[in-house]
């Protein structure tokens, strides 16, 4: 059965072409020109991905994707020519996965849709597993504590100071990453590979945003990280004990 890509996009010449290739690649592809009909179009059916334009009629892309995410943790890809880090930063803080600018290669979005779906189909199955496991034979989590922080790898939960922390799928991969290998240093290049699991663009904001938001989480000071620490001109690294 193909995946079904849900493509919310105000210009025609754009939809058409995307459309035409990703209908090629196997994909069942439906769209939307502003973010009201496809808030519509979201609501009727079940889709793998949506690919959301940031600037559009009557309800915009930002939007779009805080109504999504009330009730949904469907891969979202921006796409945009509104190429700054502030724009990254409001689309993936909502609830974003990815940022495409446009112009684009048709390659690239492609295999970043394939890397989302990838992703998001992984750590799918993976909570299944873990819950099949349970089930059949009920067994103390495997859980990592540092100080206030509470990490349960099994569960896919975080908690600090007893508070359940709300952690989307890559924040949560990015703190298992860092917890399960304390001092390790990690390039960005690394990070993208381990995480995203594709090939790296060379857009590190998009790194940055998820380290950010996953700090703001965390930590108590987030501009003073106790555990993610920030080599200069190298990367992150875990500094929990």
């Amino acid at each position: 059965m193909p995946y079904s890509v849900l493509l919310i996009e105000d210009d025609t010449q754009i939809v058409e072409m995307l459309q035409n290739y990703l209908v090629k690649e196997g994909y069942d592809v439906s769209a939307a020109f502003n973010g009201l009909d496809g808030i519509t179009l979201f609501r009727q059916s079940a889709f793998d991905i949506v690919i959301v334009d940031i600037m559009m009629p009557k309800l915009d892309g930002i939007e779009v994707i805080k109504l999504i995410r009330e009730n949904s943790a469907v891969p979202i890809l921006i796409m945009s020519a509104k190429d700054s880090d502030v724009d990254k930063a409001i689309g993936l803080g909502f609830g974003a996965d990815d940022y495409i600018a446009k112009p684009f290669s048709l390659i690239e979005v492609s295999a970043r849709i394939k890397a989302a779906i990838r992703r998001a189909t992984t750590y799918s199955t993976a909570g299944q597993a873990a819950a099949a496991v349970v089930d059949q034979a009920p067994q103390e989590a495997k859980v990592l504590t540092f100080d206030a922080l509470r990490i349960d790898l099994d569960n896919f939960s975080v908690s600090k100071n007893d508070v359940a922390l709300k952690l989307t799928a890559k924040e949560f991969e990015i703190l298992k990453l860092f917890a399960t290998n304390p001092n390790r240093v990690f390039t960005k290049a690394q990070l993208y590979g381990f995480i995203w699991n594709d090939e790296y663009y060379g857009d590190e904001n998009v790194i940055n945003v998820h380290i950010r938001r996953l700090r703001e989480k965390i930590e108590e000071q987030p501009s003073e990280p106790r555990y993610i620490k920030t080599l200069w001109g190298i990367g992150y690294k875990w500094e929990g004990q």
